[in-house]
């Protein structure tokens, strides 16, 4: 399997982070649908990150779509969601708002980077702070004390993409979100950050 994009993608880190912890074997190429978008649109004409290309030359976009698929094939003792009907609801809760707190940095990200100073629309950027301020808040109240993995010994989807989703809003957002007002959030990412799967997938 080849899975396209950068890692500095919250988006293409949470899949290559769950593959390397479901066991799936992938070729990473890190192409930029920044820098290199004429190089990506040969690959995928829509230019999205991140692209897998199945065994089967199957080409899927849209990290939530990708991980469905990749999880019926992986054994069942290392799927990454609970089995159990509301363990299953509260990790697709924790999920939801990981993914809407990495959306929001995303577009704040790009207003800030990709918009000139000029046409910036305060009162919208106003907005989407309160929106990724709430889905931490409420992110925060679903995470362990003490750090540990939500629904038992080891990451699930939903640890790794709150931890993927803190670091990118850490390190894109410096002053944004403040550690010392996210203290579990902040143990949850340490702890996943040290992981092999992690380490091997850097954001930087």
């Amino acid at each position: 399997m080849r899975l396209i994009g950068m890692l500095d993608s919250p988006y293409v880190r949470r899949v290559a982070v769950s593959m390397k912890l479901m066991g799936i074997p992938f070729d990473h190429e890190p192409i930029s649908v920044f820098r290199d978008f004429e190089q990506f649109a040969e690959v995928n004409p829509v230019v999205k990150a991140p692209t897998l290309f199945t065994d089967d030359g199957v080409v899927l976009v849209d990290s939530t779509l990708i991980l469905e698929y990749l999880q019926r094939l992986a054994p069942a003792e290392r799927r990454l969601t609970p089995t159990d009907l509301h363990q299953h609801a509260r990790a697709q809760r924790i999920l939801g708002l990981a993914l809407a707190a990495c959306d929001k940095t995303v577009q704040i990200v790009y207003e800030h980077n990709l918009r000139p100073p000029e046409i910036q629309f305060q009162p919208w950027l106003d907005r989407v702070w309160r929106q990724l301020r709430a889905a931490y808040r409420l992110l925060e109240d679903e995470t362990e004390r003490n750090g540990a993995w939500r629904f038992g010994e080891k990451p699930l989807l939903a640890d790794i993409t709150a931890a993927v989703t803190w670091r990118f809003t850490s390190h894109m957002l410096k002053d944004g979100v403040a550690a010392d007002e996210h203290p579990r959030l902040a143990r949850l990412s340490e702890r996943a950050e040290e992981l092999p799967e992690f380490l091997s997938c850097p954001l930087e």
